[in-house]
């Protein structure tokens, strides 16, 4: 790394960076509120499923008629994008509203920190049921830490991918039937509490599996005759058509005006841009770009979003729609008033971080969360800069000259900017004091399933 950014980091580190909040171990409703028909929550996630393969955001092949309904029929945000684009990460900043550095699981592998305050422990609080069938490895709850936080944690590993050997994922026709299969002996049980379900699909994860039905869907025939990113397609509208299925049952047992539903990807897709082809490493748009909707009939007016998003506001959004106050660990913006009708923070300054995919038992060093990092970047309006951190590159790219980000303005041995630099001080610091905490145990065969998904690197 170059001097001039050690020094940075070096003096940024004593800094308290109190613009990008601090705990607060309470939860508090506002006084006087009081909810006797909390909605049921709905919230669907799918990995790996870029923005713009989507053809509720204009994609030329449709693949997606299922969510394009949802994204149709609620609040849809167009400049959405993930603070981390790796799934254990991802989601877990989703779940907590906290960067990766502040939960602590930045990498495959790692869990989040303990006893941290989250949207389904919230919710749990204030009499729901919460359940989750999750049908990636990386979930697993000894590797995320996430069962905690769940009333009912399942992962459905019933399918192969890659070379494994062992069952690290569920095809989103099984995760479908399990849902399905627990949504009917669910509320076919006399409940008088509210339900907070979260399915994730790991439906279009690489390597991308042809789906001849859904290929004709699309406009493709002849398996011989599609690349990568055509698979890559099936695999979107097969998740798709079961995330279909998995919609009509639920309205079987809770009316849409009583369902609040939501709708993200993890994180997006290289294919092939940059010479790069899936996700984790690097901050260009292709993986940072997610679909990110919010549908409740009666509550949520259909309307086209543009100011930017990020998934850690989801977790506060929920709790604002619902009356409720996000405690003073949760990072996210709270768009339940720009839903009520107040304007949107256009001119709002995101954040974001890359880490290494896995982490290995049998190697990984006390500095395994410093050590994973390998970017970190930040968008204020069109300009976007990163800096690869241990080279120390900086590049800086304008987003409406050049949305491809093909051409860098920045000059080689320039300065990080300042809001950059401190950035990089606050994530630094906030993975010191995650390093600090106990090593998680990662078994020899989860380090092979890892291995075998194409996370260990």
């Amino acid at each position: 790394m170059p001097r001039h950014v050690v020094l940075v980091l070096a003096l940024l580190v004593l800094v308290e960076c109190e613009a990008f909040g601090s705990p607060d171990s309470g939860f508090r409703s506002p006084p006087g509120t009081n909810h006797p028909h909390l909605p049921n929550i709905f919230l669907i996630t799918v990995d790996t499923l870029r923005a713009d393969h989507c053809s509720g955001y204009g994609y030329s092949r449709p693949t997606t008629p299922n969510i394009d309904r949802l994204l149709q029929g609620g609040a849809c945000f167009i400049q959405a994008r993930t603070v981390e684009p790796l799934t254990n990460p991802a989601l877990c900043s989703l779940l907590t509203s906290m960067y990766p550095h502040e939960h602590g699981a930045t990498r495959n592998g790692l869990p989040l920190r303990p006893n941290l305050l989250s949207l389904p422990k919230l919710l749990r609080s204030k009499g729901y049921h919460t359940a989750a069938f999750v049908g990636n490895w990386t979930l697993k709850d000894k590797l995320s830490g996430l069962a905690q936080h769940f009333d009912t944690y399942e992962g459905v590993f019933t399918r192969k991918r890659w070379l494994g050997l062992l069952k690290g994922e569920a095809s989103a026709e099984d995760l479908t039937e399990r849902a399905l299969a627990w949504i009917e002996e669910y509320f076919a049980a006399p409940r008088a509490q509210p339900l907070l379900l979260w399915l994730h699909y790991v439906d279009p994860h690489a390597p991308y599996r042809f789906h001849e039905e859904q290929a004709r869907q699309i406009g493709l025939e002849e398996a011989t005759s599609v690349g990568a990113p055509d698979r890559y397609d099936t695999e979107i509208a097969f998740a798709d058509h079961h995330i279909g299925r998995l919609l009509a049952g639920l309205a079987r047992h809770s009316p849409q005006s009583e369902t609040l539903v939501v709708f993200a990807a993890d994180h997006g897709e290289s294919l092939g841009e940059h010479g790069d082809w899936g996700h984790g490493r690097h901050l260009f748009e292709q993986a940072l770009r997610i679909p990110m909707a919010l549908l409740w009939a009666g509550r949520i007016r259909p309307r086209r979003i543009d100011a930017p998003a990020l998934n850690i506001d989801l977790a506060p959004t929920i709790l604002g729609l619902i009356d409720l106050r996000a405690p003073g660990s949760f990072e996210g913006y709270d768009w339940s008033g720009v839903l009520d009708g107040s304007e949107p923070p256009r001119g709002r300054v995101t954040r974001y971080e890359a880490h290494r995919g896995a982490v290995m038992s049998r190697s990984h060093p006390d500095s395994s969360r410093r050590s994973g990092l390998l970017e970190i970047g930040l968008i204020d309006g069109a300009a976007k800069e990163i800096v690869r951190v241990r080279e120390g590159k900086r590049s800086l790219y304008d987003l409406n000259a050049d949305p491809g980000e093909t051409r860098t303005l920045a000059s080689s041995g320039t300065s990080l900017s300042g809001s950059l630099a401190v950035w990089m001080g606050a994530v630094y610091k906030g993975l010191e004091a995650a390093d600090g905490s106990p090593r998680p145990h990662v078994d020899p065969e989860t380090i092979e399933e890892l291995q075998s998904l194409g996370y260990a690197r």
